[in-house]
């Protein structure tokens, strides 16, 4: 979840104000501060949840990785005051997924006993993770959705017209078996689905990355897959 004030949703202008005190009452939290590297990981898949890690600025990815060795990548995040752990906070849940740092980043270590009863002292701070943590679970649930119920090279598309209009809430990876599990799929079969969209002159790559060619075509791509469904 996003640490900053929350720009939609019911609670929005609310938080707008009071800003500056729920970020303050989150740092007061703070335990340590310490620079990673990259490939560091943030957080284990399977691992208990101690304590919860914000990030100001910078790059990371987030993977689940199934018993049978398969991944899914839901892709990377620019954070722009992320905090991450929240979720396992109030469940007492394992961690769900490995979050791994992109690049060097500078994390803050938030003390999960001492956000405990900062939420006791001030109960509107859990109005805000509340808000927070519903809008990534909607759109972490569009993501899945589309993954589980449309093509791939439908998915593909979509991501890519999601990038164009700045709304895609994560970024792609540069090497295709990264993109691959980013569609929770293999290698090969995101190629042949890469191949089907270059094919029908929808999309393009330059410089190893796959690029929109003719927006008009895509967009009849993705409301003809949608009108079959």
């Amino acid at each position: 979840m996003q640490l900053k004030a929350l720009e939609h949703g019911r609670f929005n202008s609310y938080w707008q104000e009071n800003y500056l005190l729920i970020k303050k009452i989150v740092e007061s939290c703070c335990i340590e501060h310490k620079l990673v590297n990259e490939n560091y990981v943030l957080c284990h898949q399977n691992s208990i949840i101690t304590n919860l890690i914000l990030v100001d600025k910078g790059k990371i990815s987030i993977r689940y990785t199934a018993e049978n060795g398969r991944r899914f990548h839901l892709g990377t995040m620019t954070c722009d005051e992320q905090l991450f752990g929240e979720m396992e906070f109030f469940t007492n849940y394992i961690c769900q997924f490995d979050i791994i740092a992109e690049e060097a980043l500078t994390i803050s270590i938030i003390n999960a006993n001492k956000l405990h009863q900062s939420l006791l002292d001030y109960p509107q701070l859990a109005l805000f993770f509340a808000s927070a943590i519903a809008i990534d679970y909607q759109n972490t649930l569009e993501i899945l959705f589309k993954r589980m119920l449309y093509p791939i090279s439908y998915n593909i598309a979509y991501d890519l017209y999601q990038q164009h209009l700045n709304q895609q809430p994560v970024n792609h990876f540069n090497k295709y078996y990264l993109e691959a599990e980013r569609f929770a799929t293999t290698d090969r079969v995101y190629r042949r689905a890469v191949k089907e969209l270059i094919e029908l002159g929808i999309v393009v790559k330059q410089e190893g990355e796959l690029k929109i060619k003719n927006i008009d075509l895509l967009k009849q791509y993705i409301n003809g897959n949608n009108s079959m469904t």
